[in-house]
């Protein structure tokens, strides 16, 4: 099979995950209960928000430049409303769908890899070093998402999440991208890399947290410190932001179904689902190649005029929450 033909394969057959997971989410819960003051139901969106909704989520979560923040500007530019952190999470889903779908012949590898290796009890095996380092990368993560879940039980409504944060986000992480393009030796490869990369990176990834910020761009900006070449710190962020986003959009799910739905819609969810699957696929596959090329500077300017857009939709009143 040609390489274009294994490219159409792989995303339809992501976009079919990503919408048996929409479509299981909208049939297990029950429309139950209410939806919280001055925000918008899981699914309440009409089909064209949702696939707008879908679209810039799948966009911007492989790209530097934050998923969440626009997944906040954007719907409540558009005077639609803040869609909410469950919604964010579950769209986040057909995110996770599409990047294992991209990379399912590197997990494959990496799987069997890291099984010869722990047979053999040969630690030094790449497959094994890297799994160990994408795991052990995640652990930060998960222990800053579950306290950060406990000790501030309404953090949709707080500061953190407001739109000041997300600019403020937004303009640090872009310079501190900025310094790591103009620092960074970009000398060693996928190869090369190993778990104290995956260590650093993960620390790195909790950042990402705070709205503005980025998954992809605070372990990217990571690996560039690191000396990781550009294509090479995107395509292990990648692989590090599938257990990540996969639990944040699982954990949100379980919630949504143990609460049910605010009067749901599961078809308007699927499409935004679906929406997500395919732009991610895309923005990953353009990700990769335009790395292997170009500089992130573009990213950098991008973030800069991002967070001076917002901060002048506060100050002019045309943004709210």
């Amino acid at each position: 099979m040609r390489r274009g033909s294994k490219q159409y394969v792989r995303l339809v057959g992501a976009i079919a995950l990503g919408g048996l997971t929409a479509l299981a989410a909208g049939v297990a819960a029950q429309p139950e209960a209410a939806p919280a003051t001055g925000s918008i139901a899981v699914g309440n969106y009409n089909w064209v928000q949702a696939a707008v909704l879908g679209l810039v989520q799948g966009l911007t979560e492989f790209l530097p430049i934050s998923s969440t923040a626009h997944m906040n500007v954007v719907p409540i530019a558009l005077g639609w409303g803040k869609p909410g952190v469950t919604y964010e999470a579950i769209v986040q889903l057909g995110s996770v769908a599409a990047v294992l779908w991209y990379f399912w012949g590197d997990l494959v590898r990496l799987g069997r890899g890291t099984w010869h290796g722990i047979r053999s009890r040969d630690w030094q095996v790449p497959e094994l070093r890297l799994t160990a380092g994408i795991l052990m990368g995640t652990v930060p993560i998960v222990i800053c998402g579950l306290l950060l879940k406990a000790l501030v039980p309404d953090l949709d409504n707080t500061p953190l999440r407001g739109l000041t944060a997300i600019a403020i986000a937004s303009v640090v992480m872009g310079l501190l991208l900025g310094v790591a393009e103009w620092l960074g030796t970009r000398q060693r490869d996928y190869d090369q890399l190993d778990a104290r990369d995956g260590i650093l990176m993960g620390l790195a990834q909790c950042l990402a947290l705070i709205p503005g910020v980025s998954r992809s761009g605070s372990t990217i900006t990571a690996g560039l410190f690191l000396g990781l070449e550009r294509a090479t710190a995107a395509r292990f962020s990648f692989l590090m932001g599938i257990p990540a986003i996969a639990l944040a959009g699982l954990v949100e799910l379980l919630d949504l179904i143990e609460s049910g739905f605010a009067n749901a819609e599961a078809l308007p969810l699927l499409v935004a689902v679906v929406t997500a699957v395919a732009s991610s696929y895309v923005a990953i596959a353009g990700l990769i190649r335009f790395l292997q090329q170009q500089d992130a500077w573009v990213f950098v300017w991008y973030r800069l005029l991002f967070g001076a857009f917002v901060f002048w939709g506060i100050f002019s009143g045309w943004l709210t929450q």
